[in-house]
C-alpha cells in the first residue's frame, strides 16, 4: 500500500523525503555553525532561518539530531524558552548553547 502526498496550502507538493544518513550530511554542518556563534538557539530556529528540509522521521529525527551534537560534545543546555514554531502554540522547547568544540569544528 502505497500513500499519498497532500499538496501544501500554496499547491506545491513537497518533495520525498531523503534517507536519514543523507537528510543529516545536509543539515549537521549548518547546526555546528549556528553552535559556534555562540548564540542561544533552539532545533527550529536554526530550521526554520535556514530553510532546512524535514527529515524522514520529523517527530523523532531532529531530537535525534540534537541527541548527537551534544552527545559529540557540540552543544549544551542553555535553558527553556516558549517555542516559535507557529504549530507548537508557545509550548516549552530547550535552548542551546555551542561549545568550543563547535568552534573549533566550524574553523577547520
Amino acid at each position: 500500500m502505497t500513500s499519498t502526498v497532500q499538496p501544501t496550502l500554496d499547491g506545491n507538493v513537497p518533495p520525498e523525503p531523503v534517507d536519514y544518513e543523507t537528510w543529516l550530511a545536509a543539515v549537521w554542518p549548518v547546526f555546528i555553525a549556528a553552535a559556534a556563534t555562540g548564540k542561544t538557539f533552539t532545533c527550529y530556529s536554526v530550521a526554520d532561518a535556514n530553510k532546512l528540509p524535514n527529515p524522514p522521521n520529523p517527530q523523532a529525527h531532529w531530537g535525534r539530531l540534537i541527541t548527537l551534537l551534544r552527545d559529540e560534545g557540540y552543544i549544551r543546555t542553555a535553558g527553556w524558552a516558549c517555542s516559535d514554531r507557529p504549530t507548537t502554540h508557545h509550548s516549552g522547547v530547550r535552548t542551546w548553547k555551542g561549545t568550543a568544540a563547535a568552534r573549533r569544528e566550524a574553523s577547520a
